[in-house]
This record gives C-alpha cells, sequence and structure tokens, in this order.
C-alpha cells in the first residue's frame, strides 16, 4: 500500500478542494491552502495534516514560509523538489498580482501609498535593500530603482548612485525606501545621517527628496509595519 493519502482519499467534508469549491477559499485555513498545492500528504498524515505542520515550522507565518528556499522547504520531512518549487511558484504568483493590482504610474504622495506600494516585494528580503522611487511633476510613479543592498542591518548609499538614476529618469522628486529585516522601522542613525545628506544633494540638483519609508513588520505592539522619516520630523521645513 502507498504511503500516500492522496486529497481525493478523505472524507467529503475534510477534503481542502471540495471545501474551497463550496464555500471559496477564503473559507479555508492556511494548511488546508498549502494542501492543495502539496496534493498528497505522508503515512499516517493527510495533506491537511501537512500542510499545518509546514507552517508550523516558520512559526504559523506565511510571510516567514514565503521566504524559505528550495532546499530549506525540503528539509521539512514530505517537502520533496516538486512540492517546494509548486509552494515557490505560488508565493511568486501571489506578489506579482499583488503588483498589478497597484495599475500602472501610481500617484506616491504619502508614506502609506507607498508602503503600500512597496510592500508585497520587500517581503522575502533579509537583507536591507535601498530603493528609489522615481516621480514625475505630479508625483506619478516613473520606476522604482534598485540602488545598493547590504547585510542584515546596514545598508552604504551614495548620493551619486541615487541621483545619477534620478537625472537619467528626468525625475522631479524621489522618495527613499529601504527595508529592515529585524522587523522594527524605527530609523537608526545612520538612516538619519543619509536621509539628510541626500536632502541636501537633492537641493543642489533640484530635485527634491520627498520622504524616506523603511518598512518592517507589523507587531500587536506595533500596528504600523513603515516608518516615514518626515513624519518623525526628520526633513528640513
Amino acid at each position: 500500500m502507498s504511503s500516500s493519502i492522496r486529497i481525493k482519499d478523505q472524507l467529503a467534508s475534510d477534503r481542502p478542494r471540495e471545501r474551497l469549491a463550496a464555500k471559496g477559499a477564503g473559507a479555508l485555513g492556511h494548511g488546508e491552502l498549502v494542501a492543495i498545492l502539496l496534493r498528497t500528504g505522508l503515512k499516517g498524515m493527510n495533506a491537511v495534516d501537512v500542510g499545518n505542520y509546514l507552517i508550523s515550522q516558520y512559526g504559523n507565518s506565511l510571510q516567514a514560509l514565503a521566504k524559505a528556499s528550495v532546499d530549506d522547504l525540503r528539509k521539512i520531512p514530505g517537502i520533496g523538489r516538486d512540492k517546494a518549487v509548486t509552494l515557490m511558484a505560488a508565493f511568486e504568483l501571489a506578489k506579482r498580482m499583488a503588483g498589478e493590482l497597484h495599475g500602472e504610474s501610481p500617484v506616491l504622495d504619502n508614506p502609506q501609498a507607498i508602503a503600500d506600494f512597496l510592500r508585497e516585494n520587500n517581503r522575502g528580503y533579509d537583507v536591507e535593500r535601498f530603493q528609489v522611487l522615481l516621480l514625475n511633476t505630479r508625483r506619478k510613479l516613473i520606476r522604482v530603482e534598485q540602488i545598493s543592498q547590504g547585510t542584515l542591518d546596514t545598508i552604504l548609499v551614495h548620493p551619486r548612485e541615487v541621483f545619477r538614476a534620478a537625472i537619467s529618469a528626468n525625475a522631479s522628486a524621489i522618495v527613499l525606501l529601504h527595508n529592515h529585516p529585524s522587523g522594527d522601522p524605527s530609523p537608526s542613525e545612520a538612516d538619519i545621517k543619509v536621509t539628510r545628506d541626500l536632502i541636501r544633494a537633492g537641493q543642489l540638483l533640484k530635485i527634491e527628496v520627498l520622504d524616506h519609508v523603511i518598512l518592517g513588520q507589523r507587531t500587536a505592539e506595533r500596528p504600523k509595519d513603515y516608518s516615514s522619516l518626515r513624519e518623525l520630523g526628520y526633513f528640513y521645513s
């Protein structure tokens, strides 16, 4: 007898595919949705059990699971290469769909809009990455430029690289953005210094630095997953 337990062998009421078809995807838990992707379970565990177990290994966090590599996932019993690749493909599709929902050339004139626009693209980064949003005179996005990346908590940024991209795109304003893999979006002293250096450089070049947004993660004590250095008072009037 095969050691796999297929979803079709479960009771109808326990089949995640049947439940999804009858009640919609929103009615399923994380483990059930993962089970649909995995398709089969293991000896003594159905696909839903395996799905729940997999998520538990990442702190019951879909964000953490989405960051896992194929090699990381294959360390979980029962998750082979094909299952790992399927999961990674599903998370990538979700990320791309989130990008499409923003539409083309969004207006990015406040920190909430900026955080919403780039949140999904930054979820999987485990080191700091510094990006610049290049905007036209109407504060609509021209493009996002990746400037540099650093270590877990350090990043190096030179004004030359930032404004070279802005000048080549004929941008009238820019927004600075980077992530904090630690999850705490509070600015460091280095973040504040870099921001003020870039504000001064922008004044010389007549390219306004509108804000510097730092992305982190929400917690029960911290409902906002981002900080704005302009809102925090670090920008000159």
